[in-house]
């Protein structure tokens, strides 16, 4: 499993510009199951993608390239990987 830490490097206001593709760009891999959760970092300095563990770290990097805020320079991406032990019974199908 990853967690996607973007770091904003234009003001928001360049980010606005681009929100609606990058939206689009997540909608595509919620289709797919890759994504669980997403939104942005209060304060809006950035936003957190959370993967499932169905993806290798490289497949991930890959997906990441498409994002329109990685395409346009717009956000430093760190990616987490993590393996869960303890999880709320309801996300059980999940992990």
């Amino acid at each position: 499993m990853f967690i996607v830490n973007l770091s904003y490097k234009k003001p928001i206001s360049e980010i606005e510009k681009y929100i609606e593709a990058h939206r689009g760009f997540l909608d595509i891999y919620y289709k797919a199951g890759y994504f669980l959760a997403s939104g942005a970092k209060n304060p809006r300095n950035g936003g957190i993608i959370i993967v499932n563990s169905q993806l290798s770290r490289e497949a991930l990097e890959k997906i990441l390239l498409e994002d329109p805020f990685q395409q346009n320079e717009i956000a430093d991406y760190e990616i987490i990987e993590f393996m869960p032990t303890k999880y709320a019974p309801a996300l059980a199908g999940i992990f």
